[in-house]
């Protein structure tokens, strides 16, 4: 067999102009990095493996930051020359790759097993994640237009795949449920909203309705 190396860990994403993958579209790169290139990079010139495969816990949109305490992710390493490392000196690959980008920060890194890397996976669609989004209005607002949002609990969506992501996902239907929404009045043409969802949302759409998708 093939001997691997898995690492476990949590990114946080920064920029607004980052894709989590390399961003590749009839042959053209559309974006000059990603994020796993970013973690990768590091990785590969310390383990010197043949290949690698890059999984996570999700994804975001390449103009979308990840916050918080970070989307879980994990590479498997291929073949790898060096395979035993003390905990002090994944520590200095984990700082390694965080000065190197300030598009992206990574934390917790750590020698995982294959069963650790199925129980990130495990119930990916079962999982709650919270969003906020800043909203500009056309029309001028109130707090008394927005303030029946903070009742609505336990929406149900049916969500057509967007045409953004047709490139990698089968054109479906798939049902979604926003648990709670909360808003915060900015202006006159500005909100904050507050999402409380399920995992696979596609916020966006919802948002702003964009060709009848939600």
């Amino acid at each position: 067999s093939v001997p691997t190396r898995r690492s476990s860990d949590l990114y946080n994403k920064y920029s607004i102009n980052l894709p989590q993958t390399p961003w590749i579209i009839d042959g053209e790169r559309k974006m000059e990095s990603s994020v796993e290139e970013l973690i990768l990079e590091p990785l590969m010139a310390v383990f010197k493996a043949e290949s690698f495969n890059f999984s996570s816990s999700g994804r975001e949109d390449v103009d979308v930051r990840t916050l918080g305490k970070g989307r879980p992710f994990a590479v498997e390493l291929v073949n790898p020359r060096r395979v035993q490392f003390t905990a002090q000196e994944i520590k200095e690959i984990q700082k390694e790759i965080n000065i190197s980008s300030n598009k992206i920060q990574v934390r917790d890194l750590q020698i995982v097993t294959r069963e650790a890397l199925g129980h990130m996976k495990e119930g990916e669609e079962e999982k709650t994640k919270c969003y906020n989004a800043l909203i500009w209005t056309e029309k001028s607002i109130q707090k008394e237009d927005i303030a029946f949002l903070d009742d609505m609990k336990e929406l149900t969506l049916d969500q057509k795949t967007p045409l953004r992501v047709l490139h990698r996902r089968p054109l479906a239907v798939r049902s979604r449920v926003i648990h709670t929404m909360r808003t915060k009045y900015v202006d006159e043409h500005h909100v904050r909203l507050y999402l409380k969802t399920q995992a696979g949302t596609y916020i966006k759409e919802f948002v702003h309705g964009a060709d009848r998708k939600s």
